[in-house]
């Protein structure tokens, strides 16, 4: 039986230990006992506690492994990644850390390494998708909005944090690159709000953030887009957070100390940000594309709306961010995706075989991306 060790026991590496363990090894690596606790009875899992922020202790880690999956916080996730690459590992990677992932494309095919990055749900999916589709057509625009949120809105952020709070308030700070008319746009994170309604939902709010990543390289498209998904007003709240200063990673004095207001901030809204134990949930996403097939106008759009599953009792963001990281994983265990260097997801998605074999393993744990076609 092979074995996979998942460095990183969040919310979505928890959900990923417990899917692959239905076939696989697993063995999960964090610092943080408390996180290990609820995997403790679960069979085909074995726990380690473990420094990741440490390269020695990375690689000790990963030494018997067929397969890493990394889940770390953000700021830990390029040097995680670089740590499994050097010790000749290949890795499915859902850190979403800031650094741009093609600088250790040399290094990967230098330890002839298959690294697929950004491996979630958006990033993640929603390149596969793009990945897949522009093999099929020649795509003039493409679009993506995507959000997680309780269904219970609570005052005043209606908000729960299904990843680390700090990744979360880097999404509200990061420059926004998009692209329109061939040009790469950049705006502050939280501009261009607009008001959509999604059946089901009912009216959420969308506005820029810098999700588009690998596929601002990667993806010849005229005009790409990303945006947020959250409940009307959770914008605004923390735009004055922001322009407050409360979300800067520039040190400040306070006392005899020097802080970061972002830590800070992080620290204080953790709490509220928790999800509740078995709390309903959901994760909405729709993608728009639009082109030419077979010399003829084509719209496609794709439309996924996942809740909270009570069975599992694994949330719905941690399903289909770790469940397409899984379904990965498994391509690459079966040896169906062997393409070395730094994979992003559309590179993942361009294999037709491979993204089929995607959709169908999401599908079979109830994530179903219903899709329509108009062609005119």
């Amino acid at each position: 039986m092979e074995k996979i060790t998942v460095l990183g026991s969040g919310m979505v590496g928890k959900a990923i230990a417990k899917d692959l363990s239905l076939n696989y090894e697993v063995t999960v690596v964090d610092i943080n006992k408390k996180s290990l606790e609820p995997l403790k009875s679960e069979k085909n899992i074995k726990l380690v506690e473990a420094d990741l922020s440490s390269e020695k202790k990375i690689k000790k880690a990963v030494k018997n492994a067929d397969l890493i999956i990394g889940a770390v916080p953000g700021f830990m996730g390029f040097k995680t990644l670089k740590a499994v690459i050097e010790s000749g590992k290949n890795i499915v990677d859902i850190s979403f850390f800031p650094e741009d992932p093609f600088e250790l494309d040399n290094l990967a095919k230098k330890y002839d390494v298959t690294a697929v990055t950004d491996c979630g749900v958006a990033p993640g999916m929603s390149n596969m998708i793009c990945g897949y589709h522009s093999t099929l057509m020649e795509i003039e625009s493409f679009e993506c909005l995507v959000g997680g949120l309780p269904y219970e809105r609570n005052l005043p952020f209606e908000y729960k944090a299904p990843f680390s709070p700090v990744d979360v308030l880097e999404e509200y700070t990061r420059p926004a690159r998009f692209v329109e008319n061939n040009s790469i746009i950049t705006k502050p994170a939280l501009s261009d709000p607009e008001f959509i309604n999604f059946k089901g939902i009912g009216t959420l709010e969308a506005f820029n953030t810098d999700g588009l990543r690998s596929l601002l390289k990667t993806m010849k498209i005229p005009n790409m887009k990303e945006k947020t998904l959250r409940y009307p007003g959770h914008r605004r709240l923390m735009e004055i957070f922001r322009d407050a200063g409360f979300l800067s990673d520039d040190p400040v004095k306070f006392g005899k100390e020097m802080i970061r207001p972002v830590d800070f901030t992080s620290k204080i809204i953790f709490p509220l940000w928790q999800p509740d134990p078995e709390q309903d949930e959901f994760t909405v996403m729709r993608i728009t594309i639009k082109g030419r097939s077979d010399n003829k106008n084509t719209t496609i759009v794709y439309n996924m709306l996942d809740r909270f599953d009570k069975k599992s009792n694994i949330s719905s963001m941690a399903r289909t961010t770790g469940y397409a990281c899984t379904a990965v994983a498994n391509l690459l265990i079966d040896k169906k995706y062997t393409r070395k260097g730094i994979s992003p997801p559309e590179y993942v998605g361009s294999d037709n075989n491979c993204f089929t074999s995607v959709i169908a393993y999401l599908k079979d744990r109830s994530i179903d991306y219903k899709v329509e076609s108009v062609t005119k």
